[in-house]
This record gives structure tokens, sequence and C-alpha cells, in this order.
């Protein structure tokens, strides 16, 4: 029996997350016999639960094609992590009363870990409230910390993003560092795995190149061994690049700039490794640096997104409705690296009860011994997910975008406090 789709975007986006989103929407169009619309939640979950859903079926062929080219999440995206069933039933009960309403049959969810949980829970409960619906889970994070899948959807391009920008602001501060700058450092995202800050080390060509100190939450951060390789590099080369992940940590386990306050999620709020980082290399070496954090610039920076990367969010998407239409439950479409000699890839279904709240760390074999840099190991890894340009068309010198309907289906249920 046919049955309308719900798609929903969650978490930190990504510069190729709505290509996944398009991808979903033009595959669904090929299974005119099972899937009849696809909604779109309005800010991701949240958007199922107020009962907000895009209908996108009144959006033209034009704008779903120009997704492709498109950063952020243009349906919206949220930070909201469903409790357990136990701890919050309503949310569940609310979530299948809007699926029942809209003859939703089939939900594809969007983003990382705890995405991978909410759809993972989905497919468990809505069997026990007595109702059938098909749960896929759509893989999509920067972080590149989902268990299985060889990498994820967003990350090559966060990587691309800061394996340059870590090669042209090392030229420039080589260009300044007889009289100015000596050291220059980049915070990048990765709480508690170092793929981003490790993936800046596709900028060296030889080794005296920047980065010269990677920093990763998976080696705890000494502080006098730090600063001895700063002097040691600032005085062998006349300056130092550092790349520094977000989350590393002390030998206390705490990160070096954790705030008082929490996320969505309930994580630590990283306060700024870069300026506390930046602040003890001038108060204990008197070096002259600076420093700058990629922040949302490393994820939306799609004018620079990688081509592979881009070909992984379209092929997820199109698996994760192949999948659905299959019957395939509590699901993730997932990249499996082949083993050739140039690099191959393809799609592969993964049980959610295997990837929710699991987190793929760096392995101890990318990292060099004295956890400041990169092995060959791994440069082999990241290298291929960096290849190639994602195309883009251009208008006045800025990539051109269309302007969405986001037309919302109307509401048959009271609103949701």
């Amino acid at each position: 029996m046919k049955k309308n789709a719900f798609y929903a975007q969650s978490g930190g986006v990504t510069s190729v997350i709505n290509a996944t989103a398009a991808a979903v929407i033009q595959e669904a169009k090929k299974f005119p016999n099972q899937i009849n619309k696809v909604y779109a939640g309005q800010n991701g979950i949240l958007g199922a639960l107020r009962e907000n859903l895009i209908d996108t079926s009144k959006e033209s062929k034009k704008l779903i094609e120009s997704l492709y080219y498109r950063p952020g999440g243009v349906f919206g995206s949220c930070r909201y992590k469903l409790k357990s069933f136990e701890e919050n039933a309503k949310e569940y009960k609310r979530l299948i009363e809007v699926f029942k309403a809209h003859d939703i049959g089939f939900f594809f969810y969007n983003g990382g870990n705890d995405s991978a949980d909410t759809a993972y829970k989905v497919s468990q409960i809505s069997k026990n409230l007595g109702y059938d619906i098909t749960c896929i889970a759509i893989p999509k994070t920067v972080d590149n910390d989902l268990a299985v899948t060889d990498t994820c959807p967003g990350f090559g391009s966060v990587a691309k993003y800061v394996a340059i920008s870590t090669q042209e602001a090392s030229l420039d501060v080589q260009s300044m560092m007889e009289s100015s700058t000596k050291v220059f450092i980049l915070e990048v995202m990765g709480r508690h795995a170092g793929w981003i800050a490790g993936s800046s080390s596709l900028a060296k060509q030889n080794n005296s190149d920047a980065p010269h100190i990677i920093l990763l939450p998976e080696i705890t951060f000494n502080q006098t061994a730090f600063l001895k390789k700063v002097k040691e590099t600032v005085t062998k080369l006349g300056y130092c690049v550092v790349v520094a992940s977000e989350g590393i940590k002390n030998n206390k386990n705490k990160f070096l700039a954790e705030a008082d306050t929490k996320d969505a999620f309930g994580h630590a709020q990283l306060g700024g490794v870069a300026p506390f980082l930046a602040n003890l290399i001038s108060q204990k070496l008197k070096l002259k640096n600076h420093w700058a954090v990629a922040d949302y610039l490393q994820r939306s920076a799609r004018h620079i997104s990688s081509k592979v990367d881009l070909e992984h969010a379209e092929a997820v998407g199109r698996y994760a409705v192949r999948y659905a239409v299959k019957g395939m439950n509590g699901v993730m479409p997932v990249i499996k690296r082949k083993k050739t000699s140039k690099y191959s890839w393809e799609i592969v279904p993964a049980k959610l009860s295997k990837i929710a709240n699991i987190e793929k760390k760096l392995p101890k074999s990318f990292i060099t011994k004295d956890g400041f840099g990169i092995t060959k190991k791994g440069i082999d890894y990241f290298s291929p997910l960096i290849q190639g340009e994602g195309p883009i068309d251009y208008k006045n010198g800025i990539p051109k975008l269309e302007k969405p309907n986001l037309i919302l289906a109307k509401k048959k249920l009271p609103n949701w406090k």
C-alpha cells in the first residue's frame, strides 16, 4: 500500500547534506506505487513533533536539483534528542500520531550518532505502539565518528577545507615570520575524535611543511611536550603552525576549554581551545602568535567541497529510499571502501543497533609516535576523500541559490507542547 515519507535533517549541517535531501526526494519519485509524497520536517525532528511538515511536492524540479549546490540545511535542522520511551513516552506517541494523521510509512533521519539512536528507537518502539513504519537513518556528520561506515558524508569536504586553509595560512605566517607572527593556531571541530584535525596533515608536501603540530582528542594534552615542540619548530623553521581539535583534554580528562554550559544534546559546550593555547604560548614562550577558529566556515564551505564527498552524500540518500521500499527497517546505508589499488567504494546496509551511540575514534595506527602528527596510513585514508571539486553555479561572482517555497501541509492535530 502506498504511503508518504518523512525526511528530517538533524544536528550540525554540512555543505553536502542538501545533496542527500535532493537524492531522497528524487529517488522516491522512482517508486510511485510505494511512496506518494515526501514531507520534510521543518527544523528536523521538531517538525514532526510540531506537525510542521514541508510538502516537497510543492517545490519545483529546478529547486530540488539546486540543492546539490546549497550548503546548510534547506529544511532546517535542530539539536533535539529524544529520551528513552520509559522517560518520555509522550514524544514517541506524538510522533506516531503525526505519522498516522499524514499516512507516513517511511521515516528517513539524516544525521549523526544521536540521529541514528533516534531512528533506531522509533524503529523498535513503533511496533509496540501498533504502527508500522520503516525507519532508515542516513549518515551525516563532519566529525566522521559514526561506526561501521568508512567515512561520513560531510567529512570529506571539511577535510578539504581544513587542509587547504592550513596550507594557505601557513604561507601567510611564513611570509611574516621574520618580524611578526611566529605561531599560528587553527582550531577545528572534533569533540571526541580527531578526524578533522588529522585531515589537516594533507597540507604537508614535505616534512617541513605545516601543520607542524596536530593536537588530537585521542592524545592527552601534555603542556611541557607541546611547548617544547613549538619552541623547537620555531627555532628550526622560523615559524610553527598548530591545528587543534576543540576537544583536546588534559591529564584530568577535562576539556582544555570547557565552558559551564551544555548544548541541547547534553554535551559540554566548548569555549575555544585556540585562545587557550595562544595565551599559553604568549606567557610561556613570549612568541607572537595568531589564532583562528574554523567553526561554521569549515562545514558550510560548499564552494570548496569535495566531489567524492558530494557523491557519497547523494548515494546514501538514494540507497536509503531503496532500502526502505524493500522493507529494510532499522538500517543505515553506509560507505564501504573496497580493497583496490585505486580508491573505490560501495553502499551497503548496516544495522542501527551496531551504530547508534558508538563513536569511532582515530585509530592509533594513524597517529605518529610523538602524538603530534599523522602516519602514512592515515594520509592514505584521508587523501581519496578530498578529491575533486563539487560543481557549483555562480551568478555575479557568488554561488547562485534558488529560493525554496517551504509550504507546510495542513495540520490535522492539536498543537504539541
